[in-house]
């Protein structure tokens, strides 16, 4: 077998540097959608909203991740990815600081929708240069990585708010603008990192690439030591054609799948924790905090099992576990509020340990020329159904009741278990064009019996 540079690199201060750089965006993710939810404590009074307003508030932002994937994956694909790893994290550090001067609804819902598209934009750009670099054996962790990142930057964003809760009423003002700290951190830290040398190759850029290479590698390697990337034009359709069509749709199934609980959960947390008598700062803000750190708790054993057991069973597994944890208020009526708080945690230790998968299975599916493309659809069509989801939260809240709520979210994931148990594949192991292509290689021969092909 052909040795690949990339694919077969020992991990290196490179790749680790390039884990933590993409991480930026993820972390700003999360914390810019956990920081609205504790800002609406004061947000709500000094702005007189409405529960619908609320909805909206909340939903904007997804909604803005749709646009910014559907989007700026396709751009990324087209004009490269180092260009958009910097632009993005301008624009997310110029809608945070103006949100904290919105005076009415409107201008707040318009600004986190902008944030979201920025945002968006930044998860296709981001994980796509990752996984070019990524060697194969270390991929689904590094990938994974970034993701988990997004529950740190939400419990920074509830430990934030806990400090400044005594500031006054416009404390809003000043929680709503902070994510562009991050912003401009991660912007300066990811200034001349080095384009993909895999999408320049597949734009016939071979010097370039060439260069690319010898910055992240060293000045004794060089295309060379790449196989040949086909020269392919990007098309946005093309991962609705076969043989992607199918893979097209078991990522949006299984994203929107984890997606459509988990972010109402998190952007209402507070909310969902004082409806079953948790109430006063400590419980309010300290059980939303502690729900946060699960997330990052359960991306521990997640990151070692993506690479243990593979991405199928990890997948199929976590669902499994995700059905019953949320299914708890109806399965003992009157749950007491130590066990709903139990039941959040279960699932916040089972989604924080597969939730990363969202990024990984993306990359790994789809070819150089649509990479993005793939990632920025998924990240699309996932945010249809937490946008829909994160509005509805505070209704249903009022009209069906807690209980029912969550059923509907067990009832949910079950039928994605159903769908991902014969369309997820195993892609643990592989090269990167071998998990394009849905080939195995001899060291993925132990990925796990019965996977269905990537085909």
């Amino acid at each position: 077998m052909q040795h690949h540079l990339i694919d077969d690199s020992p991990l290196t201060s490179f790749h680790k540097k390039l884990t933590l750089y993409s991480s930026g965006g993820p972390f700003i993710d999360g914390y810019s959608l956990t920081v609205i939810g504790v800002a609406l404590i004061t947000l709500k009074p000094a702005l007189q909203l409405s529960s619908t307003e609320v909805g909206l508030i909340g939903a904007a932002s997804l909604v803005g991740v749709f646009v910014g994937g559907l989007l700026f994956g396709y751009i990324t694909d087209k004009i490269g990815r180092h260009i958009m790893y910097v632009a993005d994290l301008l624009a997310l550090a110029l809608f945070s600081i103006l949100s904290a001067f919105a005076g009415e609804t409107w201008q707040l819902i318009l600004l986190r929708f902008l944030l979201g598209s920025a945002i968006g934009a930044d998860y296709p750009i981001a994980t796509a240069l990752l996984a070019e670099y990524a060697p194969k054996k270390h991929r689904g962790r590094l990938l994974g990585s970034t993701f988990v990142v997004w529950s740190v930057g939400a419990a920074v964003a509830f430990v934030i708010a806990f400090l400044l809760r005594d500031v006054g009423p416009d404390v809003w003002r000043y929680l709503l603008a902070s994510p562009a700290v991050f912003a401009i951190i991660t912007l300066l830290a990811r200034l001349g990192t080095p384009e993909s040398p895999r999408w320049l190759l597949s734009k016939g850029r071979v010097e370039e690439a060439d260069a690319a290479i010898k910055k992240a590698f060293g000045r004794q390697y060089g295309v060379a030591d790449l196989p040949a990337e086909p020269m392919v034009e990007t098309s946005f359709v093309k991962i609705f054609r076969k043989p992607y069509l199918r893979r097209t749709i078991f990522v949006a199934v299984f994203w929107t799948a984890q997606v459509i609980p988990f972010f109402p959960i998190y952007t209402f947390a507070p909310e969902l924790l004082e409806s079953f008598g948790l109430t006063g700062d400590s419980n309010l803000y300290g059980g939303s905090l502690i729900i946060a750190l699960l997330f990052v708790v359960g991306g521990v054993p997640g990151l070692y099992l993506v690479e243990r057991i593979g991405r199928r069973k990890l997948l199929l597994g976590s669902f499994a576990i995700t059905v019953v944890g949320l299914a708890i208020p109806i399965l003992v009526p009157s749950v007491p509020g130590w066990l709903f708080f139990a039941a959040l945690a279960s699932f916040a230790l089972t989604s924080g340990a597969s939730g990363f998968l969202e990024v990984v299975y993306p990359n790994e599916l789809f070819p150089t020329e649509v990479r993005a493309t793939a990632v920025g659809v998924g990240t699309a069509i996932s945010r249809v159904g937490s946008a829909i989801s994160t509005y509805l939260m505070p209704v249903a809240l009022v009209s069906i009741k807690l209980a029912a709520t969550m059923a509907i979210g067990a009832a949910i994931t079950l039928a994605a278990l159903i769908v991902c148990y014969f369309l997820a594949p195993e892609t643990r192991g592989v090269s990167l064009h071998a998990a394009v292509a849905g080939e195995d290689e001899p060291d993925s021969a132990a990925a796990g019996i019965g996977e269905p092909s990537v085909n």
